[in-house]
């Protein structure tokens, strides 16, 4: 009989604290790493890691898998990038608690502010829940290939609890508080890992109507973080105003925090526009903050936050254009034979965007500031590769460039738009908000933003471009680049059981060829149900990803094994 279930030999083994890497192997018994170092014994299988790291799971806090988690077992793009735990319902939004009447409303915010076509969640939610302890138990009734956390999002509980005047923003009555508070305990209390709420005003349903978070007064923020406080658990997400003063919200912030006494994270990113040492207050902000003893962490990201553009995807510079409207439903290789003709060509040049959301406007009328994305995809492109400023020197419009370019590879080119995060052709920012030791690396956004963003794929980009990649004087080093993927962001979600190889931490473990490792650009799929599409980014270099002790993906093929579950609150040894 075998001493282990699983023994990984060999490796670089590069455990989430912060320590030098180390040969080593790994031994695994049920869903617990119980030996490392050097282990004698068998095993009912074994993984040779020679040449290879070994590391803890990857753990991503700032996820959306709301929806996709009640209808299908992958939570790709980010198992597919080592990420084997995530933390959903971020930005306030989410599908519970909610009323049968409720529906449609959360259906199209989050349409709206995470971008996931109202077909899709209309096919594939079973809405067989109402309260959150009932989504809970819903989704404990799921096997997945990875674990999920689950957070409370204040726009449903507004308006579960005030209706449609939770819809329509208006204030709250002391009842409403009262019971939102009660509702937070009753959430936290059968599991959920946090309350979460939004007040970045470009959160709008599809119609342009504003998410029923923002504009809350602080007294309905602090009745959340009572609810926190009387549960004495869970964290405290928030999206701070993007155009608002970074000492006034900071300030609202830390209010926060205090009252709930427990920790509060936010996200934080270095703007394209506006001020641009708005991040840098903010860092200090949280110093000050963490050095009282207030525990407030920045999530940040590290990349550009960008926008992607094409045909087939939800948007690109005709997209909201009246002549492009009857293509907009059909087969990419029918759109592109449409707009190869000249009359429909010159029609579309000369129209203007139209449409009711202003935000969706604003994303339009951003697209031709954009770059061609390559194979592999470039982060950091050149300023002078932009297509405005090509077009500027070759005598045209950013427009007829960007039109040529969309219907070049059979309609497949995708335009990228560096937003936040990337300034003067360089991610400097990025890279000093991922290394403050006051950050938590995040925001991958998996499970939304399905035709517009693919960013789940970060702990790839990260590993390559500020670590394998970086000259010698700017490379992050690799043990505190593991340590950041893994134990911080779970020691800041109070997920104390991973995040780390040692004897009795969840057997969550990477076996990655660093050498090896690629990021390959994004491509649109149809996968999901009504047959939606969605944007899919692979890599290469994983080569082997556990979960629970069991091996869910080999060479980035899913084995079959779907040990991953539901994560109740916070967990410890």
């Amino acid at each position: 009989m075998a001493d282990y279930d699983l023994i990984i030999r060999g490796g670089e083994i590069h455990d989430g604290s912060g320590a030098p890497g180390r040969i080593g192997d790994v031994a695994i018994s049920g869903d617990c790493i119980v030996a490392i170092g050097s282990v004698t014994g068998s095993a009912a299988e074994e993984i040779d890691a020679t040449g290879h790291i070994v590391t803890p799971g990857f753990v991503d806090v700032h996820t959306h898998y709301d929806g996709q988690a009640t209808w299908e077992q992958r939570m790709t793009p980010s198992s597919g990038h080592g990420v084997t735990s995530v933390v959903m319902g971020n930005c306030g939004v989410g599908f519970a608690p909610c009323k049968p009447d409720q529906h449609a409303m959360l259906v199209a915010l989050m349409e709206g502010v995470e971008d996931i076509p109202e077909v899709v969640m209309t096919a594939g939610l079973p809405w067989n829940w109402e309260t959150f302890p009932d989504y809970l138990d819903a989704l404990a009734a799921r096997q997945l290939d990875i674990d999920v956390a689950a957070q409370l999002p204040h726009s449903a509980l507004r308006v579960y609890v005030m209706g449609e005047r939770g819809a329509r923003r208006e204030p709250p009555t002391d009842a409403d508080l009262a019971q939102m508070r009660a509702l937070t305990a009753e959430a936290i209390r059968a599991g959920a890992l946090g309350v979460t709420t939004s007040r970045n005003m470009l959160h709008r349903t599809r119609a342009g109507e504003l998410a029923p978070s923002l504009n809350s007064p602080e007294d309905e923020l602090l009745a959340l973080a009572a609810g926190l406080r009387d549960a004495g658990a869970g964290v405290y997400q928030l999206i701070a105003d993007i155009f608002g003063e970074a000492d006034d919200e900071f300030a609202l912030m830390r209010r926060v925090a205090e009252a709930a006494g427990r920790p509060l994270s936010f996200s934080l990113l270095q703007m394209a526009t506006g001020d641009a040492d708005g991040w840098r207050k903010y860092l200090r902000a949280l110093e000050t903050a963490n050095a009282d003893g207030v525990t407030i962490h920045g999530q940040v990201y590290p990349r550009p936050v960008g926008l992607l553009f094409g045909l087939d995807l939800s948007f690109h510079p005709f997209s909201l254009h009246p002549s492009f409207r009857p293509l907009a439903d059909l087969p990419l290789a029918e759109k592109v034979a449409a707009l190869r003709e000249p009359a429909l060509r010159a029609r579309l040049l000369a129209e203007a965007p139209d449409d009711t959301n202003p935000f969706f406007l604003q994303i339009v009328a951003a697209s031709t500031a954009t770059y061609l994305m390559g194979e592999p995809p470039v982060y950091d492109p050149a300023p002078d590769d932009r297509l405005d400023r090509i077009a500027e020197r070759q005598g045209r419009t950013a427009a007829e460039v960007a039109y040529d370019l969309l219907i070049e590879n059979d309609g497949r080119n995708i335009l990228f738009l560096p937003g936040a995060n990337y300034r003067d052709g360089n991610l400097d920012a990025a890279r000093e908000m991922c290394t403050h030791p006051d950050t938590i690396i995040g925001l991958g956004d998996g499970g939304a933003h399905y035709g517009l963003i693919c960013d789940a794929s970060f702990p790839t980009f990260y590993l390559t471009h500020f670590v394998r990649d970086a000259g010698p004087d700017r490379a992050v080093p690799l043990p505190a680049a593991i340590r950041s993927l893994t134990a911080v962001p779970a020691a800041a979600v109070g997920l104390g059981d991973r995040g780390l190889l040692a004897p009795g931490y969840k057997a969550d473990l990477n076996v990655i060829d660093l050498d090896g490792l690629v990021l390959h650009a994004p491509a649109m799929v149809r996968d999901l149900p009504a047959g939606g599409k969605r944007l899919r980014q692979l890599a290469d270099g994983y080569a082997v990803t556990i979960k629970s002790g069991k091996v869910t993906y080999r060479r980035g093929v899913p084995t079959g094994a779907l040990p991953g579950r539901l994560v109740r609150g916070a967990q410890t040894v």
